[in-house]
């Protein structure tokens, strides 16, 4: 079980793919107020294994269509409401994630076998999410742009695919274990890592295709496309003690010098960059790397979340750092 300090902003949490095989402990203290509806979801379906509030709430909202209750139902994931939802994001900041097992059926378990169901789930170090959340075949987002920008899907977001076609980008989003050579024969300007659940140090196939893929066309990695940007290029990826997940991360460019207030759900970060990288953001939390750039090749990444889905929209100016860098690689062909 991992805690999300988002104040608004559940029903993106729990279409975000990145959760997938996570229960998700939200810290406010009300939830379902304003219901869910079919635009603000960020993905096809629901991943995460379930949802713990502290009270739920019926929706009053002109722009809802469905409650949150049902959503879940309709999904077959099990909510958990009437706790402190606080006190136990206390307990996961000083013990760290936990395992943890939902029981939602009218089926008798004792306190015994749930203790032994939570304890014996594998965790999420070494396990592999991306290859099952992916998109299943290939599809256009948007046939209309200055670029052509191929999108590795790991989990993607629909707020990252709009945000590429709102900056004049043609989007094609491709499944995570797609060839290198097979996105190289549609002729991108750019290629996308997306963000993803899990182990970023088990989706090797996708560090063999990055680094098949560097130098020959422009990368920007978000989230896990950025840790396995960082592991194709030599870095070390560990796990954090909760990580982070909410909307009020503040990361500061080392460029720069300013600050960003960012939206942040990961479980793993980059460390011991090598020679080739260089760390270009810090979270000012733990001091954890928040971005890295190739210092030779058109590549680079960042940790948080720049969509804004929810949360602050200060990094959106990320999307324009990936626009001009295509736009140099096309002058300079």
């Amino acid at each position: 079980a991992f805690f999300n300090t988002g104040m608004t902003g559940y029903q993106e949490i729990i279409t975000d793919p990145s959760y997938a095989g996570q229960f998700v402990v939200l810290t406010t203290a009300e939830v379902g107020n304003y219901g869910c509806n079919d635009e603000d979801v960020e993905s096809r379906d629901l991943f995460l294994n379930g949802l713990i509030v502290q009270e739920m709430n019926q929706a009053s909202n002109y722009r809802s269509t469905q409650e949150l209750t049902a959503v879940l139902q309709n999904h077959g994931k099990p909510a958990l409401a009437g706790i402190d939802t606080r006190a136990l994001t206390l307990l996961l900041r000083a013990r760290g994630a936990q395992k943890a097992y939902l029981h939602a059926s009218d089926a008798p378990l004792s306190e015994d076998e749930a203790i032994a169901r939570a304890r014996a789930w594998e965790g999420l170090d070494g396990k592999d999410y991306a290859s099952l959340v992916t998109t299943p075949q290939p599809y256009t987002w948007n046939t209309e742009g200055k670029f052509r920008v191929a999108v590795y899907d790991f989990g993607v977001k629909l707020n990252i695919l709009r945000q590429l076609a709102r900056h004049d980008i043609q989007v094609t989003v491709y499944p995570a274990k797609t060839p290198a050579a097979a996105i190289l024969a549609t002729n991108p300007h750019g290629v996308f890592l997306s963000n993803g659940p899990a182990d970023p140090s088990a989706v090797v196939y996708a560090q063999e295709n990055i680094r098949a893929l560097l130098g020959k066309v422009p990368l920007m990695g978000i989230c896990l496309g950025h840790q396995l940007l960082g592991l194709s290029c030599g870095a070390e990826c560990g796990r954090l003690k909760f990580g982070h997940h909410g909307c009020n991360h503040p990361v500061k460019d080392l460029r720069t010098g300013q600050v960003v207030i960012s939206s942040q759900n990961h479980n793993y970060a980059l460390s011991n960059l090598p020679a080739c990288l260089e760390q270009t953001h810090v979270n000012l939390n733990d001091h954890s790397c928040e971005g890295i750039r190739h210092r030779e090749l058109p590549a680079f990444g960042i940790q948080y979340h720049p969509e804004a889905a929810p949360g602050p929209h200060d990094a959106q100016d990320i999307f324009a750092d990936f626009l001009k860098m295509m736009e140099d690689e096309v002058n300079h062909a």
